[in-house]
């Protein structure tokens, strides 16, 4: 299309010196100078790390025709600035690629902890019903068989809407996808009307770029306020909340008959009547405005009881009957790197989640604490270069709720892990004073204790090798990753593999 029809009511200003009448063909639409091809428009945008507007020249010698800046720039190219370069991309994207997202239902899930997990079994459920879904998250986007990796959670607006029109073009009529507190602060989902939307939980996170809890707060917010399709006669609901958290229950309030409102704890339209729970999964009744369903998952913990009921949540909004629900979530598999067990530990129950925020954390390991009949071990770290305020407050729900924790590594990026670590440690000593080293595990140790391996194959193999039968190990902080960043330098590792190669070494040595 003509860069005019691109940007037909985009409010902005022409600042360069081409009569007005030049007008050329677009190809491409870039925000990354690296990516640009001939005939692209290019939008510069401030990054984390990097300005777009330093790289409009390279855009422009790579072959860009126009660009879209915030910022007046001198180069030989249409220009057009605007008060607002990431709003604006996520509008051109739109535009660019036909408006894709208005041709699929989608379905928004937002919160600090669950999001994938809902995702993967509101995914589940739809196939079970017959129909075409695609996945959007942390782990991976998907559809029809196709998987690609995903750097964050939700892609900037241009690699979304990209996506989206991807997935329309294989005959996907239902996107589901996880948005993030910064995609919403970023304008990545500008243009985006979700058909439903779900707010799992709120709690520490992502201070480093929000600052405050309120901020935090006012942006996951926007997903309900600016993003929702309003409620008609064939979807009453469009809004599924948690009711056990406080900011559910504010959500909850504001829309009224409007949201269903989930309570593993309490009083809601979506509510456990009968379940029972160990490390094998969770199985019971579930009472809805649709009816009872029976459920039988392979998840774990009162946690995943919360993501089972917002996902039966997202699925009576979309008309689906407690049966295809019911059918739905029994087909599901653990999700990859969410309390995802290692089988081959056999009388040890190992596990390899994500939690690397406080609250995850403590939910995984109050989960496993609950439910393991032996000793509880926990391997844990912090990442670098993110927020410094959570790392005493981990290690002290981890040295509270455990037998034994093993403090390590977990991405230190640019940061000293040892310090990473003393950061930790000040947490684990306002409860747990007791320091071991390896040399002290023996087969009848007995805890509360901790000890400190800065090496996270040296942690794992040293949680692994204390264990006893019954015991439970949590391998914590990198789920489903399969690399580490260690000061700059990205090295493949992978807490499932790891935790898969000592025990086939124990087999080996006869452990």
């Amino acid at each position: 299309m003509k860069f005019s029809e691109l940007t037909d009511g985009l409010m902005g200003e022409r600042i360069d010196d081409r009569p007005s009448g030049t007008d050329p063909e677009v190809t491409a639409l870039c925000y990354d100078s690296r990516k640009v091809v001939p005939g692209a428009v290019f939008v510069a945008i401030e990054g984390f790390s990097v300005d777009g507007h330093r790289f409009v020249g390279d855009a422009v010698a790579r072959g860009a025709v126009a660009v879209v800046c915030s910022r007046t720039v001198a180069v030989d190219a249409v220009t057009l600035r605007v008060d607002d370069a990431r709003e604006a991309l996520a509008r051109l994207a739109c535009r660019f690629y036909a408006y894709p997202a208005h041709q699929l239902t989608l379905v928004g899930v937002t919160g600090t902890s669950g999001k994938t997990t809902v995702t993967y079994l509101v995914e589940r459920i739809l196939e079970t019903a017959g129909v075409a879904v695609g996945v959007i998250g942390t782990i991976n986007y998907r559809y029809a068989g196709k998987v690609f990796a995903n750097p964050v959670t939700t892609p900037e607006s241009a690699d979304l809407q990209a996506i989206f029109r991807q997935m329309v073009d294989h005959g996907i009529t239902h996107a589901v996808m996880e948005v993030s507190s910064h995609a919403l602060d970023l304008s990545r989902v500008a243009g985006c009307v979700f058909d439903v939307a779900v707010f799992t939980n709120l709690s520490h996170d992502h201070l480093d770029y929000h600052e405050t809890m309120q901020n935090y707060w006012q942006s996951k917010q926007k997903l309900f306020e600016c993003h929702l399709k309003p409620s008609d006669d064939r979807h009453a609901v469009r809004v599924v909340v948690n009711g056990d958290d406080a900011h559910g229950r504010e959500l909850a309030d504001r829309f009224g008959s409007t949201a269903y409102r989930t309570a593993a704890r309490g009083t809601g339209d979506i509510r456990p009547e009968k379940i029972s729970m160990d490390l094998a999964g969770i199985r019971g009744r579930v009472a809805t405005p649709a009816g009872t369903l029976d459920i039988d998952s392979p998840l774990v913990g009162d946690f995943n009881l919360e993501n089972i009921l917002s996902a039966t949540g997202v699925a009576l909004a979309l008309g689906l009957a407690p049966v295809v629900i019911a059918d739905g979530i029994r087909a599901g598999t653990c999700v990859p790197g969410r309390l995802e067990r290692i089988r081959e530990g056999g009388e040890r129950f190992i596990f390899v989640d994500y939690s690397h925020k406080p609250d995850a954390l403590e939910n995984a390991i109050t989960t496993l604490r609950r439910l393991t009949p032996g000793r509880l071990i926990t391997v844990f770290g912090c990442g670098g270069d993110r927020d410094r305020t959570k790392r005493p407050v981990m290690g002290e729900i981890a040295a509270r709720h455990s037998d034994l924790s093993v403090i390590t590594s977990d991405n230190p990026r640019s940061e000293d892990p040892l310090g990473i670590i003393e950061a930790i440690e000040a947490g684990v000593r306002r409860v747990c004073r007791r320091r071991w080293n390896a040399g002290d595990l023996g087969a009848s140790w007995t805890g509360p204790a901790y000890l400190v391996e800065p090496d996270r194959r040296a942690a794992i193999v040293l949680a692994i090798d204390a264990a006893q039968p019954h015991d439970t190990v949590l391998i914590a902080g990198k789920g489903h990753e399969t690399y580490q960043i260690l000061a700059g330098e990205t090295i493949h590792f992978d807490d499932r593999e790891v935790a898969r190669e000592v025990l086939a070494a124990q087999v080996r040595k006869g452990a």
